[in-house]
């Protein structure tokens, strides 16, 4: 079984590369922020949410694209620490949310150390509902996946087979497919986690 959301390209590229920012905090630590823009995009093209993003989202350019999560920036601004947790984007993401006046989305968090079935189903759940999932991901031990450490992403589609379960990964304006079983067995008790958006 296989699902994919539908996404959006920029100069046809999937999403944004936070390499890309000229502000400098925003190219080291702005992956919340272009998570949160990334959702909201989609959200606005999938679902006709027009206010959650001020321009065309059936044609986003590069530029509007990074005026668009400058206004995000001070709801998600990067830190020292980074958003190292669901509540703290879910906060920032809540506070963007009622300044453009929604009513209408709400967002709740999934810790990964919840047991990976329970981790798993919810994710598989919420994609085949066509939401987008922001994932956060701490340490990590697996070397494939250390772009991926103390990062914000989001989580586009899924495939399951008899035994496995991959997951499309969206960041750094590219498409990744991992083993949810390997990103969940990270190595370490801290595994982050996600953020159901509901509608």
């Amino acid at each position: 079984m296989r699902k994919e959301l539908d996404l959006f390209y920029i100069d046809g590229k999937p999403g944004f590369d936070q390499e890309e920012f000229t502000d400098w905090w925003m190219k080291v630590g702005g992956c919340g922020a272009v998570t949160a823009c990334d959702c909201c995009i989609y959200l606005a093209k999938k679902f006709g949410f027009e206010h959650l993003y001020p321009y065309d989202a059936a044609d986003v350019s590069k530029k509007e694209y990074i005026d668009f999560a400058m206004h995000m920036k001070p709801f998600l601004s990067p830190r020292f620490s980074g958003i190292d947790s669901t509540e703290l984007l879910i906060d920032g993401f809540e506070d963007y949310l009622e300044s453009v006046g929604d009513d209408r989305i709400s967002l709740t968090s999934l810790h990964a150390d919840c047991g990976y079935e329970t981790y798993k189903n919810e994710i598989k759940r919420l994609l085949d509902n066509d939401m987008p999932v922001p994932m956060l991901n701490l340490k990590h031990k697996d070397p494939k996946l250390k772009d991926f450490v103390w990062h914000w992403f989001w989580i586009a589609g899924y495939e399951e087979f008899a035994d496995e379960f991959a997951v499309k990964l969206i960041s750094y304006a590219e498409v990744y497919w991992f083993s949810l079983k390997d990103i969940y067995n990270s190595g370490y008790k801290q595994k982050g986690g996600i953020v159901r958006i509901s509608v």
